[in-house]
C-alpha cells in the first residue's frame, strides 16, 4: 500500500515500548520528516530499565539514564516533544490503562500518522518480537482503533481534560515479518548512527554496530529493489481513516 504523501503529513506520533526502538527501527525515516517540517513527537511506554546490563550502570540508576540518552538521540534528529509513560520495563501489557494513556497523547498530539511496533511475532527476527514490542503495539493500534476517534471511549478524558476524539489516518508498523513499504533512508544513515550512540548504555558495548545496522539497512534495501549500496528501513502501511 501507498502511504499518504508525505506533504499532506502535519503530525507524527511515535509509540515504542523502550527507549532506543524507534531509533534502531525508523529513525532515518524519522529524520526525514523532520527535516521537511512534519512535527515529530515519541512516546515511550517504558523507560528501559531492564536493557543494558553490560554497561555497568545500576539497575535502579537506568530510568534516569536512559531517559537522558534518548533526549539526546531526539535532538540530534530533531524531535524535542518526548514522554515517557514510566511502565515497568518487561512487564507491558496491553491493558485497558495503557490504552487510554496512548489515547491521551494521541488526543493531545492529534498526529495525521502513527508509526508503532508490531503486535505480531516475527519469527525471523526474533530480537523484533520482545514481549514489551508485542504490547506496545497491540495497544498502539487499539488506541487508533476505536479508541480515540471514539467520544463514548474513556469520556473522562473529554470532560475533564478536554483532549477531543481524534482520528488517525494511517499507521506505520515497523517490525513487520512482511513490510509492504521501503524508505532509503542512505541519505539520513549519519543521524541514524549518531542517535543510536547517544544509547551509549545499550551500545557502547558494541564495537560492530554501525556495520549490524547497516548490514540490515542493506538487506531492507535488497528486498525493495533498490541499487546496489543503498540503505533502507521497512515498513507496513495500515489505512486507519
Amino acid at each position: 500500500m501507498e502511504p499518504i504523501a508525505d506533504s499532506e503529513i502535519k503530525r507524527v506520533l511515535v509509540i515504542n515500548a523502550h527507549p532506543d526502538d524507534s531509533d534502531f527501527g525508523a529513525s532515518g525515516t524519522i529524520a526525514q520528516w523532520v527535516k521537511k517540517g512534519i512535527q515529530v513527537s515519541y512516546v515511550f511506554c517504558t523507560n528501559g530499565d531492564q536493557g543494558g546490563e553490560e554497561s555497568g550502570i545500576a539497575k535502579e540508576d537506568m530510568p534516569e539514564v536512559r531517559q537522558r540518552e534518548q533526549r539526546e538521540a531526539g535532538a540530534v534528529i530533531g524531535v524535542t516533544d518526548i514522554t515517557f509513560l514510566n511502565y515497568v520495563d518487561g512487564h507491558l501489557e496491553s491493558t485497558i490503562a495503557l490504552r487510554k494513556d496512548i489515547v491521551r497523547q494521541i488526543r493531545r498530539v492529534r498526529p495525521d500518522r502513527m508509526l508503532c511496533q508490531s503486535p505480531e511475532r516475527n519469527w525471523e527476527r526474533i530480537g523484533a518480537s520482545h514481549p514489551d514490542h508485542l504490547a506496545a503495539g497491540e495497544a498502539a493500534i487499539q488506541a487508533v482503533y476505536p479508541d480515540a476517534r471514539n467520544p463514548f471511549a474513556f469520556t473522562d478524558l473529554l470532560e475533564k481534560e478536554n483532549l477531543k476524539p481524534w482520528r488517525v489516518r494511517e499507521v506505520w508498523v515497523m517490525g513487520f515479518a512482511h513490510p509492504d513499504h521501503f524508505v532509503d533512508v542512505t541519505e539520513t544513515f549519519d543521524l541514524k548512527m549518531k542517535a543510536l550512540h547517544a544509547h551509549a548504555s545499550q551500545t557502547s558495548h558494541n564495537p560492530d554496530l554501525d556495520k549490524m545496522v547497516r548490514e540490515w539497512g542493506g538487506r531492507n534495501a535488497a528486498a525493495a529493489g533498490f541499487a546496489e549500496g543503498r540503505l533502507a528501513e521497512a515498513f507496513k502501511i495500515v489505512n486507519t481513516n
